[in-house]
């Protein structure tokens, strides 16, 4: 089996990874932050671990600012719907997963407008669209750092400085980027979002928003945080206030290990690997003059997108599982604005995603299927 579809969740884990949430539940698999036993307190201080090492991934000061969710979806709902009031303007672009674009839109009814700038259909941005947009009831730009259909990044930096220069919020949706590109936060983000099963290498099922220090962001659900019990009133601390209900905690300290696997083996020698494959993929798809690529021509993630001809993109995914043994996705990816900006709405495309534990043979035995099947059609 060859597996290829790393932007949906990355696979396989890190050994260590497996163990550790083996660990967590069978040695000291209590309940963090709700008892004083040992067991309790021994999963408490892996869950403390885990927020300390993503903490300083991103450059924050205080870990007690990362707060940990079920996946990027719930953190940028959090981050939205927490932010944005009646009467408020929202900025964000045409390559956006639903993610984002579905909770913009379900606020369209607390009278809450949106503006989504186009990008070319190469999926890449002109930062000079979001400054235009900008009005006097803007409350945030929310931006992709990499667009998980092209793979198109995201000059975050430069839009973090127009958003600061405006007195604007500005949200970045790491989902495909957290753990392979340096992101510093304390460059003008103010609030990121990032999967903890992608390619930071943690189970599904966990997450994180970072808050900058001064936000009050409205939390989505009340209850039990362990802390503060006295009170009938949510408490108002981060992180507390926005992690009622028990912790993921084999989730989480097993995403912990799956950073702290990154740092070991540095992200610079992650992201070197990635392009390596990228372009050897790219470079011998080119040569099958059936093949059509989409996404910018240079400085992309490892996200390649292609149809051959015009076959049906879900058909090509079929027979690349059932006869060679090659894991892709099809179709619309949950972003379908993304594909209407690269004229693929209708088709679909046929989805590569490569991962750190992806190798060049299996690049090229994927090259090998590829032409098998152009020659079957």
């Amino acid at each position: 089996m060859i597996y290829l579809d790393n932007a949906a969740t990355s696979f396989p884990k890190p050994e260590r990874v497996y163990n550790t949430i083996l660990q967590v539940m069978t040695k000291y698999g209590a309940n963090p932050g709700r008892s004083g036993h040992k067991l309790a307190m021994k999963a408490g201080r892996g869950i403390y671990e885990a927020r300390e090492i993503i903490a300083d991934l991103f450059k924050v000061k205080d870990p007690m600012n990362i707060i940990f969710t079920h996946n990027a979806t719930d953190s940028l709902n959090l981050g939205i719907k927490g932010i944005l009031k009646e009467g408020d303007h929202v900025i964000t672009t045409s390559m956006e997963h639903n993610s984002v674009l579905r909770p913009l839109m379900a606020l369209k009814d607390k009278n809450i407008e949106t503006t989504i700038v186009n990008c070319d259909n190469y999926g890449v941005l002109d930062i000079e669209n979001i400054k235009d947009n900008i009005k006097r009831n803007t409350k945030m730009i929310i931006t992709t750092h990499a667009s998980n259909v092209v793979g198109s990044i995201m000059p975050i930096y430069d839009i973090a400085k127009i958003a600061k220069e405006c007195g604007v919020l500005y949200m970045v949706d790491a989902a495909q980027t957290a753990g392979v590109y340096d992101i510093d936060v304390r460059k003008g983000i103010d609030i990121l979002a990032f999967p903890g099963h992608k390619s930071l290498l943690g189970p599904q099922g966990t997450g994180g928003l970072y808050i900058r220090d001064g936000l009050d962001i409205t939390q989505l659900k009340e209850g039990g945080t362990g802390s503060k019990s006295n009170e009938l009133y949510q408490p108002i601390m981060l992180p507390d206030r926005y992690e009622s209900g028990t912790p993921n905690a084999p989730g989480i300290i097993g995403l912990g290990e799956g950073v702290s696997f990154i740092k070991e083996t540095g992200m610079e020698n992650i992201r070197r690997h990635e392009t390596e494959l990228t372009e050897h993929f790219i470079t011998e798809l080119k040569k099958i003059k059936e093949v059509i690529i989409y996404g910018p021509k240079e400085h992309r993630a490892p996200v390649i997108p292609i149809n051959i001809d015009n076959r049906d993109s879900s058909e090509v995914s079929f027979i690349l599982d059932s006869m060679y043994g090659i894991c892709t996705r099809p179709g619309l990816h949950c972003a379908p604005l993304a594909h209407k900006t690269i004229g693929t709405f209708e088709q679909g495309v046929v989805r590569f995603s490569l991962g750190f534990f992806n190798t060049h043979k299996e690049i090229d035995d994927t090259i090998k299927a590829i032409k098998s099947i152009i020659n079957e059609f």
